[in-house]
Formats: C-alpha cells, structure tokens, sequence
C-alpha cells in the first residue's frame, strides 16, 4: 500500500543515500545485457565546474537539471555514462568575494601577507566546495563524486603547468609590455571578456591644436601628446607631411609636435584629426607600435595622474577632468563642448573605469602558428601533425568540419564571426588567488617550469587568469582520474553551459583541447539561457526576485524545480521560472503518485481488453518520440510530450478507459510502468520511489539502470 499522499521530503534524501551507496553513478557499475546495442559505449558529459565561493543559485539548478537529465537517459539507454563532477577556484571572482568578506570583518585586503591570504581564501573556498557538494546531491545530481576534480588539485596544476610549457616553446605565449585592460580599484588586468562596455552619456571636447583642431572625451590623458595624427587620403591635411614638426602652445606650456600619417584613421569621426596617448588607449598604442612612437605614461595604478600634470599630479583623473578643462579653456584653446554617447569599458564585477595600461604580461598569441624552433624532436613533430594552425584556426576548423557541432545554429555562427577578430589573450592576473605563472626570472634570463631551477631565481608574481586553467577542464580531469579514463571517455560528448561564456571558456576549450590533445574536447555544445522571472527580468538580488532552488525544492520537491526549469524552455533561449510554474510541477508529481495507487490498489482486474492495442501503439509512438528529441537534444519537447502524455492521456483516457473495463490490468501496469520510465530522467525521485514500492515483475535494482 502506498502512503496516501507523496512526501518529497521523507523520500528525497532516503533515495539519493540509496543511489549513491549502488555506486551506479560510476560508469563501469552497471552492465546492461549483452544484446543492448549500445552496451559499453562511452557517453561523457564533464561538468562545468561552478565557482566554490558560495551557494548554488536557480541558474545552476539548471545545468544540473539539463547534465543530469541527459545523464540519466544514456545510462538507462546501456551506455556508460559519466557525469564528471568538479569545482572551480574562480580566481579573480573568489577574490572579489573574500575581498568583500574582510571589509565586512573590518580588515584590508592587501594588509594581509600573500601566503596568509592564499591560505584564508583556500579554507574558505574548501569549505564552500563541500557545502556545493551537498546542494548537488539535493538536485538530484547522479554524477560520479569517486572522480571528482577541484582546479587547484596538483594534478591538475601539472597538466597546466605544461600547456603553458608547450605553448611557451612553440612560441605560442609571450611575455610583452603591451596594452591591457586595468581595474584601479581591484588592482589587476582583465581580458577582453572581462570587461563590459555601457553607452553612457559624456561631453565631447574640442581644442586647438597648433593649426589643427583636436575632439577626445579625455582631456585628463593629454599632457604627453606630441603627436597629431591624420590619414593619408585626408585631403583637409594634405599640405602637411609625415613626420613634419610644429611648435604649439599645451597644457603646460609651448611644447614640439609631430604629424604621422597612419590609415587607421577615421577620416568622419570628429575633425580627422587626433593626439594620441599611446600608453592609455588601444588603439593609440598600435599606431605607436607601427610608426615607432614614444610611450609615456600618465596616469598611475591607482587612476591617479602622475608628476608630468603638474600641479594635477596626485589627484584621481575623473576630480581633475573638470579642472583641466578650465585650464585650457582660460589659454584660449577650448573650441567648444558637445552632449556625446559612447561606450565605456568598465571591470564587470565593480563597475570601475577601464584605465588602459601598457604592463608587462603574459599573452597567449590566438592568431600566430606555432614555430617549436630549437624544440624536442617530439614537439616539432607535434607542430607539423597540427599542421602548422593557430589556437584560433584550430578552433574554426573544427567547428567549421562539424568535428564541434553547436545544437544552436544560431550559436554556431556567433563563434565564427567573434574568432575571426581575436586579440592575444593576456592571460596574467595581479592577484593572490589562482595558479601561479610558472616563469623564473634572474636577471634577463626567462626559465619556464613549475619548480625554481636554483639559487637567485625569482618566481613571477602573478597568477594565470582561471580561464586558462578551466579552458583546459576536460582533458586535464579525466588525464588525472582513473587509469585509463583519458583513452575511453575523451572526446568527450556534450559540453553544457550557459551561452553567456560562449568565448570565455567553450572557445578557449576548443583551441586549447584541440592543442594538447588532437581532438576536439567535446563533440556538442548545449549552451542554456540565463533564468528570468515571470516578468521575464533577469533575476538579481538587488530586483529582490532571486529564486533559491534548494528552498522552493524543499517546499514543492526537487521534482517540480526540475520540471520548472525544463518544460518549454528551447536551448539558447532565457527560461523563465515562477514559484506559480514550480507549484504546478508539484501538483503533477501528486498526481503521478495518486495514478499508482489507482493502477495498483484500484483498478480493474478484470476487462475485455478491447483498447489494449490502441492504447499501446499510441504509448509505442510517445517513447519514440520522447527518445527521438533525447537524442535531438530538444529536451524541453521530450519533458512537455511525455509530461502531457502521463496527464491527458494516461490519467485522463486510458485510467478512464479501464473502469469502463475496456482496457486490462496488465496493460495499464504496463504504460504506466513505461511512463515512469520516460519520467525518470525529469523527475528522478517520485518515479524511483513508484519504482521501489511497486511490484513490478523482473525489476532492476533501480529505475535509474532500468532499460529504457
């Protein structure tokens, strides 16, 4: 007899004891029968490993759900399925989070010595690593924790340790002083992908500039300028020749000025003409670089201007901006003023002004072909077997052969147009938490190698920018799990995440996988939206509509948060989630349960059978169907199909059928049997406990490894 109602609560924890004490979350524990087709087939599916710096939140919920629903399914079709768990040290991130802690506490930051810090942030992350684990088993998660990998495992360390080598020897990284994205407020460059750029409204200014008149929205960086550049076709400049010299009147007075003729320029964007500060703006500095300019810095670390500002020096460039323009002003060199809207780079996570800096850094060259000149035989060999490709045309060509298929072709294009204008990738951070730059230094030699080759040499202070580490995820977790893993589960098959870091992590795991190993990391990308409300707002704490997944799955049951986060929601799209969505999730996982009890406590014995074939053709078509989108990778189909299946044709018709007597018994234990089947993967626990209470004949230990 079952209880007269379904309690989530009682069931939930009482069954995952029980799945993970099977070990069948190991893909080696369960043989499905010698006939299954796809017995001993591998299917791997490496977690994106969430950053261990806090709580799981609802957009978690949903990869958990999406990886272990795919999971469930392949290991229920015969395959040996792993679901590689792990967890992230998020570099930078976790910094800002235990920067944030201190302030709390009344502490600063950088008052705290390196190695005290490093082992603060590593007991806290730890800590919170385990709390993760926790959360994952309590969504259901049927990975295998037996390989669980943390970024900072030495093992772990070592693989990265030696991509940075090989990488250095092919000459594929670099140490340069080039332009970087610099936050004064957190102390450290950031990549590309770790700046955001919102259109905000500014003053545009023009001044004199000798003969010619000048526009910038940075007046505070011009106190170096001695250069006006024009393009060469300009013909409002073409009595003026490269490289000519002009005395005029500056900031602080007379100084000498040279024009350059460079084609970047924009001949219709403000007077043609521009100074430029080759140490503070990008696209300065590759002018500089082409015509072999002087760099001069300006500003300081700090978003302070340097001695060269005079009686400026010393104060931050957004209090001196007004006052410097009253000093050009009152020389008689201001023009005029515009309203101007443009983008401003900023840090994404504290909203600081980008300060472009010139520093010496680590970068990864993205279009540059490897050249293992002096190198290991081996290597060399390695290069021609790569044919000579960049990281970036390595990545294109395997996505443009189909070697990486994308199950949105909207996506697929998307990579294509960003990875065909990569920058070098600078891949230091100046920050505490993260793997430490492998790279000695005594004097003007440069070893590079993960232990000090003697007396007198300096460690690099920095530390690799965590994408470089988790751009190499799946094949370092699975060289350094179980013997053997590497060879039988890599590629491996799907690469779930969000479509937010489509460049910042899936690109680079292409490239660097495809680098070290030959292959391709995956063979599918799914990339998920990001969760939003009913009102379709992105969720944050500051709007108040974060929805906590572990606390609405404690009031309405992990089934139903599942469901919720699945049902109508097409990969790439934003899901939108609501309590109301996740309530009547509930409502269908009690009605799942009172079905059973009717099935096997009420229903007819006896019945003439007459809609038996009907009714299990029509089931026939729905698990093809359900199975078909399992392997289209259009889960959100195969959840609403069975999930409308079960309630309006099973609870509805054919329940309805056999008090009428039209349909048997057998039959009906039958589909439902199938309906728990095709449910499991979505809703995992009220279907395995069905699944342990009912006497279904030739049962298997578990649903879980029931044959699909």
């Amino acid at each position: 007899m079952l209880d007269k109602k379904y309690d989530w609560k009682a069931v939930e924890g009482k069954i995952y004891d029980a799945w993970e004490k099977s070990g069948y979350f190991a893909p080696e524990a369960h043989q499905p029968s010698a006939d299954n087709p796809n017995a001993g087939k591998p299917f791997t599916i490496i977690m994106p490993p969430p950053n261990a710096n806090g709580s799981l939140h609802i957009g978690h919920a949903l990869f958990v759900a999406t990886q272990d629903i795919l999971i469930r399914y392949k290991r229920m079709k015969g395959y040996k399925a792993l679901w590689l768990p792990g967890a992230d040290h998020a570099g930078f991130e976790t910094q800002v989070v235990y920067t944030k802690k201190l302030e709390r506490e009344g502490r600063k930051f950088w008052d705290t010595p390196r190695d005290q810090l490093y082992q603060e942030i590593l007991d806290f992350t730890l800590a919170n690593k385990s709390h993760m684990e926790s959360q994952l088993r309590a969504l259901g998660a049927s990975c295998d924790f037996s390989r669980e990998k943390f970024t900072l495992d030495e093992d772990i360390k070592k693989v990265v340790y030696e991509t940075f080598k090989r990488l250095y020897d092919d000459g594929l990284v670099y140490r340069g002083a080039r332009i970087i994205n610099w936050c004064a407020r957190h102390q450290t460059s950031l990549s590309d992908l770790e700046v955001v750029s919102p259109e905000l409204d500014d003053t545009f200014y023009y001044f004199k500039y000798g003969p010619f008149e000048i526009a910038t929205a940075r007046p505070e960086t011009k106190f170096g300028d001695k250069y006006v550049v024009v393009h060469p076709d300009d013909k409002r400049y073409k009595d003026y020749k490269h490289g000519q010299k002009f005395e005029l009147e500056w900031i602080n007075g007379p100084i000498t000025a040279t024009l350059i003729k460079d084609d970047s320029i924009d001949v219709d964007f403000g007077t043609g003409a521009m100074t430029i500060t080759p140490w503070h703006d990008s696209a300065d500095f590759e002018i500089a670089e082409r015509h072999g300019l002087d760099k001069e810095q300006i500003i300081d670390w700090q978003g302070r201007l340097l001695p060269i500002a005079q009686e400026f020096a010393g104060q931050h460039i957004s209090k001196a901006r007004p006052a410097i323009v009253e000093k050009l002003e009152n020389k008689g060199l201001l023009v005029k003023k515009e309203a101007y809207k443009h983008t401003v780079p900023q840090c994404y996570k504290c909203g600081t002004a980008i300060e472009p800096q010139i520093r010496p850094q680590w970068f990864v060259a993205m279009t540059k072909k490897p050249r293992p000149k002096g190198a290991r035989l081996a290597q060399r060999i390695w290069a021609a077997i790569l044919r000579r490709k960049s990281l970036r045309d390595l990545a294109l060509s395997a996505v443009k052969k189909g070697e990486v298929q994308f199950v949105s072709e909207r996506f697929k294009n998307e990579f294509l147009r960003w990875m065909e204008n990569l920058r070098d990738w600078n891949i230091s951070r100046q920050i505490v938490w993260g793997i430490r730059i492998p790279a000695w230094y005594k004097g003007e030699e440069v070893y590079i190698g993960e232990n000090s080759p003697g007396e007198g040499w300096k460690q690099d202070e920095d530390v690799f920018d965590t994408w470089f580490g988790s751009g190499q995820w799946p094949f370092a977790t699975l060289m350094t799990t179980k013997k053997g893993d590497f060879e039988e589960f890599y590629p491996t098959d799907v690469m779930e995440t969000g479509w937010d870091i489509l460049f910042f992590w899936v690109a680079r795991m292409i490239m660097l996988g495809k680098y070290r190993t030959g292959k391709v990391p995956f063979k599918t990308v799914y990339l998920h939206g990001l969760v939003r409300d009913k009102d379709r707002q992105k969720m944050s704490k500051s709007k108040g509509n974060v929805i906590d997944p572990l606390g609405v799955a404690e009031e309405y049951g992990t089934d139903a948060v599942r469901m919720a986060l699945i049902a109508g929601n097409a990969p790439g799209t934003d899901p939108v989630i609501s309590e109301e969505k996740i309530k009547g999730y509930r409502n269908f996982a009690t009605k799942i349960w009172n079905m059973a009890k009717y099935v096997f406590e009420f229903a007819k014995e006896e019945g003439d059978g007459a809609l038996d074939k009907k009714v299990l053709d029509e089931y026939e078509k729905v698990r093809a169907d359900v199975s078909r989108y399992f392997d289209e990778y259009k889960l959100h189909l195969a959840c609403e199909i069975a999930y409308h299946y079960v309630w309006h044709t099973v609870a509805d018709d054919v329940i309805e059928a056999n008090k009428r007597g039209e349909v048997s018994l057998a039959m009906l234990k039958k589909i439902f049997r199938g309906c728990l089947i095709m449910l499991h993967p979505f809703m995992p626990f009220v279907t395995e406990e069905l699944y342990q209470k009912l006497p279904f004949e030739d049962k298997e230990d578990f649903l879980m490894v029931e044959n699909w």
